[in-house]
């Protein structure tokens, strides 16, 4: 370690993450240079592909420019915003606010391979506008202009109607990168639920197999959205959507890694099915049918009951069991006929062999799991009657969904939030069943209508409502525990009842821009900018997220502030990074941080206020002292 090294300051690369996961599994085809031989890849794969033919695959005008915009990395942060968060300190819930196609590139680091489910309920491209960037480079300066962080003069905004020539195409190229970051966030047994109607339900499960593979699509599920018929539609009455269910990796018997189901949890309806007439020390059962269909001729056979009553299978039916296991299970007290000894035999099905939980169906009726009507009144309940937002999924739609695919302390991502449907129904289920699931929301800043109920109760953006639904959410559980304390027998004190809110914000550095014209006065200003390459803006909290959330920890991760030589550290990971953001650094100090051994230590390159000998010390010590990675920034 003769030199320090300089800390990076964009998100990951994805371009080298791929190349690094294909250098793993076929090194030989890596050539001088890290550059993939193509034909030899071909060639350890078995095939030789004739480039030139015709093959089936997905193509619409845009694609290129999909993985353009994958590749390019983000030079923004996150940053924290306390007054607006409740419990910041000891919360592990977040919500960000900012464009989620740059949220999804940030977080990619600090994520990677640790969300259990992702729920999403994008623009469902029904002829109305949605913006994006036209040029894939300028997503962050868009998403500034937009929101009025900066001067829009210049800058170019696209929007989407069904007058569009591109119509279909556009959407696409929104959601595609979308769609491939989350795949990276996602555990090897996650999965992803993507709410859906049919303007797009054919393009997105495309999307979805060439991005997650064919076998890895779980379902399909139809949604009653609706509870009665629109009687003035001019063809059907549609009173349905789609919420597509695609894993990362399906569990079969060769990946035990892969998303195998989590059963629904039982009902009181459900077990109440189950009784015990006959007083069998083996508990609650239910009769079940003692026959099926097809001909089988062993069988069919007379079975006679303790009446002395004599049964035969129906036409074109048969017994369950043929004759000899039949005797081995009225032997085993498994037959029942009825009280009366007079009934069709039955089979008993007892409670307690039964898996504890139900297997969800492909149907999901507004009876189990609501309807919009519902989702917009249960909103406006909670923000005292005001009208805050249109179309919200209900709650209980959302809580289905976890209930199959979440449990324990798995984190939930929602990068389409909206209301944050998705951070209520993972706030009460936890204060139901007491498990520790996390939620990370993100959501665009997008202004609310002027003549809005929204907007004239004070609520500029969505996002705006989206945090405060949450806040009210948390006040409603705090209330209802404080209320029906005496029902309560379980611990409740381990709940996270606070969530941190982060914004999308240019970074705290300047960095170099290749891009810059090659003009002396623009050189010039470039230059100028490394000079004090610090925003004067940036106080040292939102330095020190940044650095965090580049370094690959998560943004919830424990920071201890301890004190060195008269000098503020901050401690990371129980002591695995520290970060110094003192801008006069000593000998003292440089020896103090490496005293503790920590594997990564990142200073301010101002620090050492151009004193190279003090830098080269640094190094020495840090690399003596067994500092496995020393950077400044």
């Amino acid at each position: 370690m003769s030199e320090i090294e300089k800390f990076p300051l964009t998100s990951m690369d994805i371009t080298a993450e791929q190349k690094e996961k294909l250098k793993q599994l076929f090194p030989e085809v890596f050539t001088e240079g890290d550059k993939i031989d193509w034909d030899k890849l071909r060639l350890t794969l078995g095939e030789n592909v004739d480039v030139g033919k015709e093959r089936f695959g997905m193509n619409w005008p845009g694609k290129a420019d999909c993985f353009k915009i994958i590749q390019q990395p983000s030079l923004a942060t996150l940053v924290p915003a306390r007054d607006e968060s409740v419990n910041f300190d000891t919360t592990e819930n977040l919500f960000i606010e900012g464009d989620n196609l740059e949220v999804l590139k940030l977080l990619q680091k600090s994520y990677l391979g640790k969300i259990k489910m992702i729920y999403i309920d994008p623009p469902y491209n029904t002829g109305n506008e949605f913006i994006y960037p036209d040029n894939y480079s300028e997503t962050l300066e868009t998403y500034l202009a937009y929101t009025g962080q900066v001067d829009s003069e210049g800058r170019k905004f696209s929007t989407n109607t069904d007058t569009e020539g591109r119509f279909h195409s556009k959407w696409m190229n929104m959601m595609y990168p979308r769609l491939f970051l989350a795949k990276n966030l996602l555990k090897d047994d996650g999965v992803i639920f993507i709410s859906i109607d049919d303007n797009e339900l054919d393009n997105l499960k495309k999307i979805c197999n060439e991005i997650f593979g064919e076998e890895n699509f779980v379902a399909n599920i139809i949604w009653q959205k609706k509870y009665s018929p629109q009687n003035d539609a001019t063809y059907f009455s549609n009173m349905h959507d789609y919420v597509l269910c695609v894993a990362k990796r399906k569990k079969d018997n060769k990946a035990d890694d892969g998303w195998g189901r989590i059963l629904l949890p039982r009902t009181e309806e459900t077990n109440a099915r189950y009784k015990n007439p006959d007083k069998d020390p083996r508990g609650d059962w239910k009769p079940g049918d003692f026959t099926a269909e097809g001909p089988t001729p062993n069988c069919i056979y007379p079975i006679t009951s303790p009446t002395g009553k004599i049964f035969m299978p129906p036409a074109g039916k048969r017994w369950v069991f043929n004759k000899q296991n039949y005797e081995e299970l009225i032997a085993d007290n498994r037959i029942w006929f009825g009280e009366d000894g007079n009934n069709v035999p039955s089979l008993k099905r007892f409670k307690s062999e039964v898996q504890d939980g139900l297997v969800p169906n492909t149907i999901w009726f507004y009876q189990d799991v609501g309807h919009t009507q519902e989702g917009k009144q249960e909103l406006n309940k909670l923000f005292d009657g005001i009208a805050v937002f249109d179309y919200p999924k209900p709650t209980r739609l959302l809580k289905r969904i976890i209930q199959i695919s979440a449990k324990n302390d798995d984190i939930c991502l929602d990068f389409f939030s909206g209301s944050c449907p998705l951070a209520q129904a993972v706030l009460e289920l936890n204060s139901e069943d007491l498990n520790i699931r996390k939620f990370i929301c993100a959501q665009l800043p997008e202004p609310t209508d002027e003549n809005s109920e929204a907007f004239k109760a004070g609520y500029r953006t969505i996002a705006d409502i989206g945090k405060e639904r949450i806040r009210r959410v948390i006040k409603k559980i705090e209330e209802n525990q404080k209320q029906n304390a005496d029902m309560f027998t379980e611990d409740k004190s381990q709940l996270d009842l606070g969530f941190k809110v982060f914004k999308l914000t240019p970074s705290n550095f300047s960095t170099w821009n290749a891009n810059v014209d090659k003009t002396a006065e623009a050189i010039g200003k470039q230059l100028e900018l490394h000079v004090d390459h610090i925003s004067d803006k940036a106080d040292q909290e939102a330095i020190l997220y940044e650095l965090l959330l580049k370094s690959g920890f998560e943004l919830t991760t424990k920071i201890e502030k301890v004190e060195l030589e008269n000098k503020s550290v901050f401690s990371i990971g129980e002591g695995e990074l520290l970060i110094c953001l003192e801008r006069q650094l000593t000998n003292e100090l440089i020896k103090a941080m490496a005293e503790r051994k920590p594997a990564r230590v990142i200073c301010l390159d101002e620090g050492f206020q151009n004193n190279d000998q003090l830098k080269t010390n640094a190094a020495l010590i840090m690399k003596t002292k067994g500092v496995v990675k020393f950077q400044t920034v």
